[in-house]
């Protein structure tokens, strides 16, 4: 499976930036929907809400999904990647 790979930065409210990657099938070009799944990490983790936009989550690139990928994305469409400050 070749997954899309959405670069994302997000600052949280110490003033850190998190940075994370949100992986989605390479099929799925709906931004918004793609800007929903980081929402819900986000919620997951206690950030308080914050509307994503391609100020902060964008298209990076197509890569290839290992298998740990490809079951999260069948199970809930996506997958994180963290990458700093995310706990």
């Amino acid at each position: 499976m070749k997954v899309s790979v959405w670069d994302t930065y997000v600052k949280r409210e110490d003033d850190r930036v998190m940075h994370f990657d949100i992986l989605v099938p390479s099929d799925l070009t709906d931004e918004h929907k793609v800007f929903s799944f980081g929402a819900d990490y986000l919620k997951s983790k206690d950030i308080p809400e914050k509307e994503l936009s391609t100020k902060e989550c964008r298209f990076c690139h197509i890569a290839k999904a290992s298998g740990e990928v490809i079951a999260a994305i069948e199970q809930k469409g996506y997958f994180i990647i963290e990458m700093e400050n995310c706990n």
